[in-house]
């Protein structure tokens, strides 16, 4: 590895991100969606002021790169390669102004090593890409304003409150990427609060203009959510929110603590984890510290502190802003160790987190297309990892073969057919296998976002075609109320490489109708009867 200087440092970070941008670029293009991805497909067909799940802003980014690249898995996900690459960048320059240039390299480096980084942010159509790169320009344009050693103390210039404007319009675009801006905002409040030198902006009207623009710039948000019951808000806000009989969950508290280790890799992690503890002590002493401790440490506290009451399930990325924060800090821990008796440990330590990454991700990548360790590697890491036998890897496989079926039988192009799934994940398959041509309705009470892009009126009187998965049992209960007859027909078998891994049920109903007995458990029921999904 060449050595990593102050002259050099800037030219190395950026062939390290050219050289990431390219292999996460093949990572993008050749492995299949995910569940959550092909189920966030639909909302870019239909441009909508804001979405149950998240905000706006990377379905209209999406909406803007199918149009140049099509309805490809490279189109859905070249934003967030490209985004992922700007975050990069924008990571070096934050950390060069708190500690060096050297730092700043070693930080985009780590980044790029940890798993939740650089397959999550960097490939994966999710809010998440946009959210960090606008959080991280957002922080970026602060540290001007905070940590500008020639700044004089006339802070009512024009240039800071045109600082404070950009401020408030990265910020609002980071709103409109994810609900967790709060954080940031929050973090910094407490950074500027805590520190004698920073508290006269909380008497400048610079920071308050930024509140103002962000909230206008995020106003879609708010719009969309007031026409709908607030149904975003009610929703992400339960995730938080205890059961009726509040009982403390150690086991998801554990789970969540070993799940984020995981995700962003134990060897980072632990690391990691060191420097936000280091922050905290170090925070009166220099003000890097406390600006990376303030704006870290709510969003990893907060979503791991509600799993002792909510079950957040697999959700280990949520954590994953405030260990962005934490590069800076341990980038420049480092460099400071690349520089002692330590050195020789800390490259080991270098080269064996690079190659891990690398050759780990590349078997990952290489099976998710090809499956070859389901037939070729140890039986018992499929078991597992999941109970029935079947390879989780598959849910990351483009089920194409319900494409070529709806084809063979004539439903694709039949406008008097529509799609519909007994789940909100399994509809998310079959809607981004067949492209969106079909309609598509989710036969559940947890419908999501579908029962907001789908109206259900439309399809009075038409058939479906229902595919599920072991759901013979809620197809009967769920969806059999709203059809004349539903009959099952032959399976879906789901090929990797040649080879059968998965069945999927298909059901023909017929006379999509209003059930003769009242539903109001389902959202779907609701529509139908003329009422929101959600609420009352």
């Amino acid at each position: 590895m060449k050595k990593i200087t102050e002259s050099n440092a800037a030219a190395c970070t950026l062939l390290l991100i050219a050289v990431t941008f390219v292999l996460h670029l093949l990572l993008a293009a050749y492995t299949g969606l995910g569940i959550g991805e092909s189920y966030y497909f639909r909302g870019v067909l239909k441009l909508e002021l804001s979405y149950f799940d998240q905000p706006p802003l990377f379905f209209w980014i999406t909406y803007v790169s199918v149009k140049i690249f099509g309805l490809t898995n490279l189109g859905l996900r070249f934003p967030a390669v490209l985004l992922f690459a700007g975050t990069n960048w924008l990571l070096f320059l934050i950390t060069s102004k708190f500690f060096n240039a050297k730092a700043g390299f070693w930080a985009v480096l780590m980044m790029n090593i940890s798993a939740v980084f650089t397959v999550s942010v960097a490939c994966w159509f999710q809010p998440d890409a946009p959210l960090m790169f606008f959080w991280l320009a957002a922080t970026y344009v602060m540290v001007l304003l905070m940590f500008d050693k020639k700044q004089n103390k006339n802070y009512h210039t024009t240039r800071v409150y045109l600082l404070w404007l950009l401020v408030g319009l990265l910020m609002g675009l980071a709103t409109l990427s994810k609900y967790h801006t709060l954080f940031l905002f929050a973090g910094v409040f407490l950074f500027i609060a805590t520190n004698r030198s920073q508290r006269h902006w909380l008497k400048h009207p610079g920071p308050y203009l930024a509140i103002v623009l962000a909230f206008a710039i995020a106003l879609p948000i708010l719009l969309w959510n007031a026409q709908n019951n607030w149904a975003s808000f009610v929703f992400q806000g339960s995730r938080a929110g205890a059961d009726e009989h509040f009982t403390l969950h150690f086991d998801w508290f554990l789970r969540s603590i070993g799940g984020q280790a995981l995700v962003v890799l134990p060897w980072v992690w632990i690391p990691l984890v060191r420097e936000l503890i280091k922050s905290y002590k170090n925070r009166k002493r220099r003000l890097a510290y406390s600006f990376n401790f303030w704006v870290a440490i709510l969003p990893i506290v907060f979503f791991t502190v509600v799993t002792l009451w909510s079950n957040l399930q697999y959700h280990f990325h949520w954590q994953a802003p405030g260990y962005m924060m934490l590069f800076m800090p341990l980038g420049y821990a480092i460099d400071q160790k690349l520089n002692s008796t330590n050195g020789r440990s800390t490259r080991r330590w270098l080269r064996f987190s690079v190659l891990f990454t690398f050759i780990t991700l590349s078997v990952f990548g290489l099976h998710m297309v090809t499956g070859f360790w389901q037939w070729y590697g140890p039986k018992w890491i499929v078991k597992t990892a999941h109970g029935d036998n079947v390879d989780p890897t598959i849910q990351g496989v483009d089920y194409d073969d319900i494409k070529t079926r709806f084809e063979q039988e004539g439903w694709l192009n039949n406008p008097n057919i529509f799609a519909g799934s007994p789940r909100w994940w399994l509809a998310g398959k079959v809607d981004w296998a067949l492209k969106g041509a079909r309609p598509i309705v989710c036969f559940s009470d947890d419908p999501r976002n579908l029962a907001f892009l789908v109206d259900p009126n439309t399809l009075i009187g038409k058939d479906c075609v229902i595919i599920g998965q072991d759901q013979n049992e809620s197809v009967d209960i769920d969806a059999r109320p709203f059809f004349d007859e539903v009959k099952r027909v032959k399976d879906i078998a789901v090929m990797r490489s040649g080879r059968d891994e998965l069945h999927l049920e298909v059901y023909y109903c017929k006379n999509f109708h209003v059930p003769a007995k009242p539903r109001n458990d389902l959202p779907l029921y609701h529509q139908l009867t003329g009422r929101p999904p959600f609420g009352k």
